[in-house]
């Protein structure tokens, strides 16, 4: 899995693909080789790219950026299946052609996500914590939208395999996740007019649901990639 060394949390995805027999290990953004070497996921039988508190199109990061869009478009080349969140969706669109730029408005809570396909993107309440927004990619099929956007993305191979699925939404997210992410953000959340104390109470009533929810929706994405289940 590829995420921020402060943000290294998979939450219900990553508790769901360890219950299946899957073994985590982080690539971590931080740790990106300077001198421009070639990130490798050659032992990996699935990549899982998470979210960041940085953005896609932040100036500075243009190093970053380019090294993870590489890893999946190696990724594609070879194979091997990606599941991106949040970020790591911004970024696997950044990467296919797709543009990236501010959300006209940030969605932080609980939003309701319209579902093109409810097996890959179910519709409903999904917690939310972006500023920016994607468009699908050329040749990549849209899975769901909000009021902010496009809230998902599939590629297929030409049989018909999923090679990579991206949420903007987070699936993963467990209710202490959500209280960090808020806390870390207590200055500037209350000028959005967000209610922190509110969002993470609705995460805690919401969570064995949530946690349902992810679990279903792994399962239905591995299915889809054709990697073998464990049995529970």
């Amino acid at each position: 899995m590829v995420a921020d060394r402060a943000d290294s949390d998979t939450g219900f995805v990553g508790e769901r693909l360890e219950q299946l027999g899957g073994d985590l290990t982080q690539l971590l953004r931080e740790d990106f080789p300077a001198d421009g070497t070639p990130l490798s996921a050659e032992d990996a039988d699935l990549v899982l790219l998470l979210g960041s508190h940085h953005g896609v199109v932040d100036p500075g990061r243009e190093d970053v950026v380019a090294a993870e869009s590489a890893l999946v478009l190696s990724c594609l080349a070879e194979g091997r299946p990606v599941i991106a969140i949040c970020y790591g969706a911004q970024l696997a669109a950044h990467a296919l052609g797709g543009v990236v730029d501010r959300a006209e408005f940030p969605e932080i809570g609980w939003y309701y996500v319209d579902s093109h396909d409810p097996a890959l993107c179910p519709p409903g309440p999904w917690a939310q914590y972006h500023y920016d927004r994607f468009t699908v990619p050329a040749g990549a099929r849209g899975l769901g939208e909000s009021a902010a956007g496009p809230q998902g993305f599939a590629v297929e191979s030409p049989d018909g395999r999923l090679r990579l699925v991206a949420w903007q939404f987070h699936p993963e997210v467990t209710p202490e996740v959500l209280q960090r992410w808020v806390d870390e953000d207590a200055d500037v959340l209350p000028g959005q007019g967000v209610d922190a104390a509110a969002i993470v109470a609705e995460a805690r009533e919401r969570s064995a649901f949530a946690q349902a929810e992810a679990h279903s929706l792994i399962d239905v994405t591995l299915d889809a990639m054709r990697l073998v289940r464990s049995p529970v």
